[in-house]
């Protein structure tokens, strides 16, 4: 699977103007790769990610998946794109409250009406890979900030996506917990094949990444290849 962007441009509404959010942007994300974006708040990464996933269409430029064009897509088609071929995981986990851990995981297959048994072997695997296997069956309002954010991660991969789309995901977590948790994402990323982007601020995890850019309002600038810092240096 491979995600193409090319000279994407986004614009919003602010007043009487219009303010850039992406300007002529363009990458290609290929399977098993992960690419790291860093960026202050406000430079354009959420709209990155928004636009990857099919969430905001750009004002200009062409978005693909596999080769299928977004901009060619009914609302019906794109809701198919999203919930088969695409993973979320926000900054905010938006777990919903009356379920267990167990049933979050859960959810994703009844909508994809995958078979319950192989579910639930894939939902206790990703629980276990990012620990949370002792908490599958407490509700959201149990569990801590970084806790609820794993559990996000685990639910992104629930329906085994061709493209994953994460950010900010160590914002909640300790270092070892989000070495483990990137450490997860680049497994996964290998093994599935996905195309992997991954929106941070801790550069002490882009060595994990196979390819790292940085946003400044709304444009995107390629960085070398597996970067050899961390933020110590």
């Amino acid at each position: 699977m491979t995600l193409i962007l090319d000279t994407v441009h986004l614009t919003y509404p602010d007043g009487e103007q219009r303010l850039t959010a992406l300007d002529r942007v363009s990458l290609q994300v290929g399977p098993g790769e992960i690419f790291a974006v860093t960026g202050p708040s406000g430079s354009g990464k959420s709209s990155l990610l928004a636009v990857a996933g099919a969430l905001i269409a750009p004002d200009s430029g062409t978005v693909s998946i596999d080769g299928i064009l977004l901009a060619g897509l009914d609302r019906a088609a794109l809701d198919r794109v999203r919930r088969e071929r695409i993973g979320f995981v926000f900054q905010q986990a938006n777990l919903l409250p009356s379920l267990t851990v167990l049933d979050q995981l859960l959810l994703v297959s009844h909508l994809t009406r995958s078979p319950r048994e192989a579910a639930l072997d894939r939902a206790r695997w990703l629980l276990d890979r990012v620990g949370l296997t002792t908490k599958s069956g407490k509700r959201p309002h149990q569990l801590s900030g970084g806790e609820r954010q794993r559990v996000g991660i685990a639910r992104a991969l629930m329906g085994e996506p061709a493209l994953l789309l994460v950010d900010e995901p160590t914002s909640a977590l300790d270092h070892d917990r989000g070495h483990a948790v990137m450490q997860m994402l680049r497994e996964v990323t290998v093994e599935q094949r996905t195309a992997t982007i991954v929106v941070t601020h801790d550069l002490q995890y882009l060595p994990l990444a196979d390819r790292t850019a940085a946003m400044t309002d709304g444009r995107l600038s390629l960085a070398p290849t597996r970067p050899e810092f961390s933020a110590a240096h």
